[in-house]
């Protein structure tokens, strides 16, 4: 399926590697680089393309790659995509950097996808461009911070001093 993403894709350098290197090729997951511009024509081949059939996006998540030895961009959206016709999966990983870390939503290639932007938005701060109602879905209206960041504090930034406390008797 990579050369079809190649043979397609000639100006993209997809820098395919294994997800998980195991020292031999066995049932070799791979993990494919698409940049931000071009990730919606991509995903919108390997859904519709024959050859690869992706009719499942199965997980849409986001790492944070600050101070991660030699990663030269912040963020890295993930995509886990299954096809279930033919047996395979594809994990697309497609990075974006601070100040303004944006990529477009892929709602309108898996509708799916709705819910799990919200969160990458709500945790990580990410913003989907196009997505049809790109609100916080764990945290509430106002919250600034995003949560999964790593140069979010570990013991928040004063949201837990906000509450009552609660005790025995007055539950």
């Amino acid at each position: 399926m990579i050369e079809h993403l190649q043979a397609r894709f000639p100006d993209i350098e997809f820098a395919p590697a294994p997800l998980l290197d195991r020292g031999d090729e066995s049932g070799v997951q791979l993990c494919v680089r698409v940049p931000p511009a071009n990730l919606l024509e991509v995903l919108r081949f390997l859904r519709d393309d024959s050859r690869c059939r992706f009719e499942q996006l199965c997980d849409l998540t986001c790492i944070d790659y600050l101070n991660f030895p030699k990663a030269s961009d912040r963020y890295g959206v993930t995509y886990s995509l299954l096809s279930i016709s033919l047996g395979h999966r594809l994990w697309i990983k497609c990075f974006v950097n601070d100040p303004d870390p944006a990529v477009p939503s892929a709602t309108s290639i898996w509708t799916g996808a709705d819910w799990m932007e919200r969160e990458v938005f709500d945790m990580f701060g990410v913003v989907f461009t196009d997505h049809p109602d790109l609100r916080r879905i764990l945290t509430w209206d106002g919250f600034e911070a995003h949560p999964l960041r790593k140069d979010y504090p570990l013991r928040g930034r004063g949201e837990r001093e906000d509450y009552d406390v609660v005790v025995r008797g007055s539950a």
